[in-house]
């Protein structure tokens, strides 16, 4: 990051105050399975949306929508936040939120809390000077469990939006925008076969960990890793003693691709899998559940916007394409969108998860431009 003697405007938001905010935030645990936890973190945010003039509305399912403006003028931009964590009840007893140098570590600071609070602070320094048609933020309750309540809400709000800025954090240690995901699918294969002693009559059983054996490297052969096609199988179960022809085996698959040409054959070549032995049945289940985000035209037009801002205020951002998925895959194909745009720093889902205070107010300052130019 290169620094400008005289960067143009918006003014540096007030690091205190997001620090402060990213606090109170933080220190309510907010895990995916809590509803509780979630709706405390979406009520504090509410009170702030409200402190903004803006209008709240609890949406099925448990997302909550603000509106900033939004008259029908034009189609408004989209902030995309959500407020669970990956982190349990209890994390803050042994990683709690702290600042050390320029660093704020804790549960949820980088992944995703930071990007609200960046939002929120950016809203704040527009002043009431929304653009035309307005400002649409959505605050989901599961995106780190697959958005399974909000996926509707978000890709409604997105058919409406002119632009969608997704404040999941950036790229870590490069902070570089988000400009493009891979589509992440998750399958669950179950085999049933026929139990049987393993030494008085092995000819009687139908091993149901054999077929899944065969079944892990077919999978793990429809990975095409130079065009960005992984394929892994992961948690595997079966089986229920060591001298019994096992009756029952299980393994999920993860599945990354940078198309959706890509995710169609994956997900046809696993549906069409059969096991050899005619005795053991074979369930499929799951799919592709978030698209890719491919760097369309769309995305690169905010991303040159962005650049542009970044180099008026004295800094430089770049774009990379990354593996994990965001509710940002829901939007790509939908309207123009940009992901990354939350609070720099390192260790989502990890012990070290922090946000970098050096970088976060220019990251703020470039969200604020880009939600009123765009």
């Amino acid at each position: 990051m290169s620094s400008s003697p005289q960067p143009a405007g918006p003014p540096a938001p007030d690091l205190q105050a997001m620090l402060a905010d990213l606090r109170a935030l933080v220190e309510i645990e907010s895990p995916s399975t809590d509803p509780v936890g979630v709706g405390r973190v979406m009520d504090a945010v509410e009170g702030w949306a409200r402190a903004l003039h803006g209008q709240a509305h609890a949406l099925p399912g448990g997302t909550r929508q603000f509106n900033f403006g939004v008259d029908g003028s034009a189609r408004p931009v989209l902030i995309l936040t959500h407020a669970d964590t990956v982190w349990p009840h209890g994390t803050l007893q042994t990683m709690p939120f702290r600042v050390e140098g320029d660093r704020a570590y804790g549960p949820g600071t980088y992944d995703m809390k930071g990007g609200i609070v960046a939002a929120l602070h950016a809203l704040r320094a527009l002043n009431g000077e929304w653009p035309r048609g307005g400002v649409r933020m959505l605050l989901t309750p599961d995106e780190e469990t697959g958005s399974a309540s909000s996926r509707g809400h978000i890709e409604a709000a997105a058919r409406g939006a002119r632009a969608v800025l997704v404040v999941e954090p950036p790229v870590a240690n490069s902070h570089a925008l988000k400009i493009g995901r891979k589509g992440v699918g998750d399958f669950g294969l179950g085999f049933r076969g026929v139990a049987s002693h393993a030494g008085n009559k092995p000819e009687e059983g139908a091993s149901a960990i054999t077929e899944a054996a065969h079944a892990v490297l077919a999978v793990q052969a429809l990975a095409q890793p130079e065009i960005g096609t992984t394929v892994s199988a992961g948690l595997i179960r079966g089986g229920s003693a060591g001298n019994v022809i096992p009756a029952e085996c299980s393994f999920q698959v993860d599945v990354r691709v940078s198309t959706l040409e890509e995710g169609e054959r994956v997900t046809q070549a696993i549906e069409a899998l059969k096991p050899r032995d005619p005795r053991v049945h074979l369930t499929v289940t799951g799919g592709l559940n978030r698209p890719p985000f491919e760097f369309g035209p769309g995305t690169r037009a905010l991303f040159a916007q962005a650049q542009a801002i970044a180099a008026e205020l004295g800094f430089t951002v770049g774009g990379e394409v990354v593996g994990g998925g965001s509710d940002g895959n829901f939007t790509a194909p939908l309207a123009p969108t940009l992901d990354g745009l939350g609070a720099p720093g390192d260790g989502a889902h990890a012990a070290h998860e922090h946000v970098r205070l050096d970088r976060w107010s220019d990251h703020v300052r470039l969200l604020t431009r880009l939600i009123g130019e765009v």
